[in-house]
């Protein structure tokens, strides 16, 4: 395998099998890359890409595009068809010859440039790497809403058989004629909050392949995630130190089983301990193994400490998505907020798990401050979930609905808030101190229900002293 700069693309067809199937994948990552004065300047989370040829470098602009066929299709499988297809936003008059060539190595979008394809890692060839003859052509129009339509069944195969080292299909999208200011193209990225006009890859499976490609689907090497549902559950529980139940007695089992029987897909822990006194184990991994055990599937998972230090108590987001980012970062009186970003129908989610000081509305508000200016700075859809120590109507409440839905409140409103006898109010506690937030930018999702569980035992007992929270969302 030869990698090259962009070039011009060698197109290949392929006949059709018999007793087909096929699948729709849209691109759960994508972002314009452009030369010149703007090689460092990231796009990633525009609701467009570009395409433009030019004897300026500051003017080229090229689209980088990846699907999730590693986990959508098996190694084995025949491909019969492969179509990549762009919808047309806006453009200039000229119709042009694109090119779509394989791109064998991975990006991430919040540091694609020009120069960068990761955080760390630079392109081989600024401009994006290629495979050197594995390629398709197809033509563009200025006309709005119409279809650019690539036959890339041969670079599909490839990818899916594993040719490029990584099972993902992945693309440069580039114009290489004549530099010309009418070249210039707009396109619909995964951005656009209408899911049909987002770049797809329709997959047309012959019938020699072993088994058919599953209905949903998790990516894990390329470090994210799609699905074919669209819905998120997002579960809040204070653990009590890891699962020191209301009788005293530590059983993080007990924990995990209702976890288990609340099915979600993306969790924040509260009082998660490493190496204390509290059980005196790795918690962290300790609940992944036991979800894993009991689901038979992988937990991905992102820990802090809230003093920063290497042991301690703090915050945990375990996940059924492999995460595209992991960070943390430090409140003041001894807190911390983790963050992880997924992948969920195409949209990226930015997850974060907290919990405020427990002795002081001052100190509660300055965390606040401090949360909501880190936040600020990291992409939407974002949803905050965590042990925030303060209930309904007191001032850190009206810091946080400035920005942010409380999920529990906004479901009473349309009548899906759940509780149980005598919690129809959703204490998780003595009151309601625990939250899921999401933000009001956050234009794809959309809040379905929330329930608060009662856990409690035929005598009682609870396997922590907080209840759990539940919120549903659409991801659209």
């Amino acid at each position: 395998m030869r990698i090259a700069a962009f070039a011009i693309a060698l197109l290949v067809s392929a006949a059709p099998v018999a007793n087909a199937q096929t699948l729709t994948l849209r691109s759960y990552r994508d972002g314009t890359i452009r030369g010149g004065t703007y090689a460092n300047t990231v796009y990633g989370n525009d609701p467009i890409l570009e395409t433009r040829a030019s004897w300026d470098d500051s003017y080229v602009r090229r689209a980088a595009l990846m699907f999730a066929t590693a986990e959508s299709l098996p190694s084995t499988a025949t491909i019969a068809s492969a179509k990549l297809i762009l919808t047309v936003k806006l453009g200039n008059p000229e119709s042009r010859t694109l090119t779509a060539c394989a791109l064998p190595v991975s990006f991430r979008e919040p540091y694609l440039t020009w120069r960068m394809r990761d955080s760390d890692s630079p392109w081989q060839h600024p401009g994006g790497d290629v495979v050197a003859g594995d390629c398709a052509s197809a033509t563009v129009t200025a006309t709005s809403g119409s279809q650019v339509v690539f036959d890339v069944t041969t670079e599909v195969q490839k990818a899916v058989r594993g040719d490029y080292g990584s099972r993902y299909a992945r693309f440069i999208v580039g114009d290489p004629g004549a530099s010309s200011r009418d070249s210039y193209k707009q396109y619909y990225s995964n951005d656009d909050p209408n899911s049909s006009v987002r770049p797809a890859l329709v997959i047309t499976q012959g019938s020699t392949t072993t088994s058919p490609p599953p209905t949903s689907t998790t990516t894990s090497s390329d470090s994210t995630s799609t699905s074919s549902s669209t819905t998120l559950r997002v579960l809040q529980w204070n653990t009590h130190h890891g699962g020191y139940g209301t009788d005293g007695v530590y059983d993080p089992n007990r924990l995990a089983n209702w976890i288990v029987k609340m099915n979600p897909d993306i969790i924040s822990l509260n009082e998660i301990e490493y190496y204390t006194g509290w059980g005196n184990a790795d918690q962290p991994a300790l609940f992944a193994s036991l979800l894993q055990q009991k689901t038979g599937r992988t937990w991905y998972y992102k820990f802090a400490t809230a003093s920063g230090a290497a042991t301690g108590d703090g915050n945990l987001i375990l996940s059924k998505y492999p995460f595209e980012i992991k960070d943390s970062m430090l409140l003041s009186y001894t807190r911390v907020v983790v963050q992880v970003a997924i992948n969920v129908n195409g949209r990226n989610i930015s997850f974060f798990s907290t919990h405020l000081d427990d002795a002081s509305a001052t100190s509660r508000q300055t965390e606040i401050r401090q949360l909501q200016s880190w936040a600020s700075g990291i992409a939407e859809q974002r949803i905050i979930a965590g042990d925030f120590n303060f209930w309904p109507g007191v001032t850190e409440y009206g810091m946080m609905t400035g920005l942010y839905y409380d999920s529990w409140a906004e479901a009473a409103n349309i009548g899906t808030a759940i509780g149980y006898p005598g919690n129809t109010d959703g204490r998780t506690r003595n009151t309601r101190i625990d939250y899921v937030w999401y933000s009001h930018g956050a234009s794809a999702l959309r809040l379905k229900q929330v329930q608060v569980f009662d856990t409690a035992d035929a005598n009682g007992v609870m396997p922590s002293d907080h209840r759990p929270v539940l919120a549903t969302f659409t991801v659209q």
